[in-house]
């Protein structure tokens, strides 16, 4: 639980009651890689696991593999799965992310992320910023988490 708590401070109370034993933060959300390595150490000291959520591609996993490397109680990594392979860098990433025969992805070890972008694939990326948040709702009308 936790994909959409933010800091610290909002893993806090989910923690200390010992509510969950996976927390999920996404690195995107929760203040990046420095936070998120905060939040998995308070989750260690309740013997809680970590599996990073990310819903938002390569370059977001990238940040999420950092952090895995340097925590002590990652349980799996979270990544879209999607069929082109785009959440891998397929066409972003000048040396895409591979899914290892053991189920792995290797931590990359390039300068920062260890990732360089393919500024040209970016291109089918681009949009006007008309984008709108998804809403959903349920038979009786109530507005649904999306």
């Amino acid at each position: 639980s936790g994909e959409r708590l933010f800091t610290r401070w909002g893993y806090r109370e989910l923690i200390e009651k010992q509510a969950v034993s996976v927390v999920q933060p996404d690195l995107c959300h929760c203040g990046g890689i420095f936070e998120a390595r905060k939040i998995a150490a308070m989750a260690e000291t309740y013997y809680m696991q970590v599996a990073p959520h990310n819903p938002l591609g390569p370059i977001s996993l990238a940040a999420c593999l950092q952090l895995d490397a340097c925590i002590p109680n990652l349980l799996a990594q979270e990544h879209p799965g999607m069929p082109d392979g785009e959440d891998l860098g397929v066409g972003i990433l000048k040396k895409p992310f591979v899914i290892e025969s053991d189920g792995c992805i290797r931590i990359p070890d390039g300068p920062g992320l260890g990732i360089e972008v393919e500024e040209s694939g970016l291109e089918k990326l681009k949009g006007d910023g008309s984008w709108s948040t998804p809403q959903l709702f349920f038979a009786d009308g109530s507005l649904a988490d999306w």
